[in-house]
C-alpha cells in the first residue's frame, strides 16, 4: 500500500469508485481507495438494482436523469456487462394523499423532461398483467426507468480505475483520521498509514462513525434494508412494481429472478445484516397479493444490507467546517447506486475546480444549521 496520496477515498462501493473513476479520466490518478472488505461488500452489492427517474424534487429527477444516460453506456465503457433494462417504474397510489402527491410529481418531471404518465388502475393492469388493483387510486409510470446488475457496474469502474493508475486497497479498515489543527495529517489502518491532506468520506453505512475520526458529527443513521430473490422465470415483468402504501417493490431482473424489498417501520438503526422471518413473511404476502400468480414461485435467497439515511432524505454533499479537506460523499439512503454515475462525474469536477455544481452548496452539512432543509418524499424500501 502507498504511503502517501493526493487524495484517499475511504469507501470502495460505487460512489467513491465513480468519484475516481471519474478523477482518473480527468488526468488526476494520485488517489488511494480504503475497502474495509472486498468490493461489493457494502450496500453497492446488496441492493436490487433499480435506477429511477420519478422523484418529488427537481434535483434528484435532473441528477438521475443524467445518471440513467450514463448507465446505458457503461457496458460499453468499462467492458462489463451490467445487464441494464429499462422496463420502467410502476408506483401504486392507494390514498387520496398519495395519489395527489404522485400528481404533483408527474408534473414536476414532465416539466424538466421526464415522460413520466399518470395510469388508471386499469392501464396498469395493461402494463402487468394479473396485477390487483383493487384499492388503487392512480398510478404513475415512466417507461426510461429501470433495473441493472449492480456488481458488474462496481468491478467495471473499479477495473478501470486501476487501469487509470488509481490504488484500491480491499480488507484495509480505517482506524483513525490524524489530524493536526484543521489540516488532515494521514489516515491509518490496520495495513499502515497514507499521508494525505484530502480525504473523501463515502463509507455509506459507516460514515457516520469515520467523520467522528475527524472530529465532525454527522446525522446520517443506518438502517438494515432486507431484500430477496427467486427461482429465474420465463420473462413476463416488465416495470418494477411498488407499492407506496407499504414500500413494497419488485422487478424482474435479466436473468428472470424477481428481487426485492419492503419498508419496516419497526425496524430501528442497526448496523445489522441478519436476515428476518418477519420480513420474508411480509415481503412474500405483499408480492402475492400484488401479484397471485407469484404464489408458486420458490425463494431462493435473502439477505440485508444498509440504507445511509439523513433527516431529509437527501445526501451530505462538499465541505465541512471542522476540518480542511474532509470531503463529504454519503447520506444517499438507498438511492446511493442510482446517483453514483453524475455525482462521480460532478464531484471530479469540484474537487479539480473545474466547475462547482449547486448540489455541493445546497446538500452540504451546514443546511442542518441553517434550516434549509426540502425533504425528499419518494423514498420506498
Amino acid at each position: 500500500m502507498k504511503d502517501r496520496a493526493d487524495l484517499v477515498i475511504i469507501g470502495g462501493g460505487v460512489i467513491g469508485l465513480s468519484l475516481a473513476y471519474h478523477l482518473a479520466k480527468m488526468g488526476f490518478s494520485d488517489i488511494v481507495i480504503l475497502e474495509q472488505g472486498y468490493l461489493c461488500f457494502g450496500a453497492s452489492g446488496r441492493n436490487g438494482g433499480g435506477v429511477r427517474q420519478q422523484w418529488s424534487t427537481e434535483d434528484h429527477i435532473e441528477l438521475s436523469r443524467q445518471s440513467v444516460a450514463m448507465f446505458r453506456n457503461l457496458s460499453r465503457e468499462t467492458g462489463y456487462n451490467i445487464w441494464f433494462r429499462q422496463g420502467g417504474y410502476l408506483f401504486l397510489a392507494r390514498n387520496a394523499e398519495m395519489a395527489a402527491q404522485l400528481e404533483q410529481n408527474v408534473k414536476l418531471q414532465n416539466r424538466v423532461g421526464i415522460p413520466t404518465r399518470l395510469l388508471s388502475p386499469a392501464e396498469a393492469q395493461g402494463l402487468v398483467p394479473g396485477l390487483n388493483t383493487q384499492g388503487v387510486e392512480v398510478c404513475s409510470y415512466n417507461g426510461s426507468d429501470g433495473v441493472l446488475f449492480p456488481w458488474p457496474a462496481v468491478w467495471g469502474m473499479a477495473e478501470m480505475a486501476k487501469q487509470l493508475g488509481v490504488e484500491i486497497n480491499t480488507f484495509t479498515r480505517v482506524t483513525d483520521i490524524d489530524i493536526k489543527g484543521r489540516t488532515i495529517a494521514k489516515v491509518l489502518t490496520d495495513r499502515g498509514a497514507v499521508a494525505t491532506q484530502r480525504v473523501v468520506n463515502a463509507a455509506g453505512g459507516w460514515s457516520w462513525q469515520i467523520a467522528r475520526m475527524a472530529g465532525c458529527e454527522l446525522p446520517n443513521k443506518p438502517y438494515r434494508h432486507e431484500i430477496l430473490v427467486s427461482e429465474p422465470l420465463r420473462p413476463f415483468l416488465h416495470p418494477m412494481v411498488s407499492d407506496l402504501s407499504d414500500g413494497t417493490y419488485f422487478s424482474q431482473t435479466m436473468r428472470g429472478e424477481i428481487c426485492g424489498g419492503i419498508s419496516d417501520p419497526e425496524e430501528g438503526s442497526s448496523m445489522s445484516t441478519s436476515s428476518s422471518f418477519r420480513f420474508l413473511n411480509r415481503m412474500c404476502q405483499s408480492m402475492i397479493h400484488l401479484l397471485p400468480t407469484l404464489a408458486g414461485v420458490k425463494i431462493l435467497r435473502q439477505w440485508a444490507g444498509y440504507y445511509d439515511v439523513t433527516p431529509d432524505g437527501n445526501p451530505i454533499l462538499g465541505k465541512v467546517n471542522e476540518v480542511d479537506g474532509f470531503i463529504q460523499l454519503n447520506g444517499f439512503g438507498g438511492h446511493g447506486f442510482m446517483l453514483a454515475p453524475i455525482v462521480g462525474k460532478l464531484a471530479a469536477e469540484w474537487v479539480l475546480r473545474k466547475s462547482e455544481h449547486p448540489i455541493f452548496s445546497k446538500y452540504n452539512l451546514n443546511r442542518f444549521k441553517s434550516g434549509e432543509v426540502k425533504k425528499e418524499s419518494l423514498v420506498i424500501g
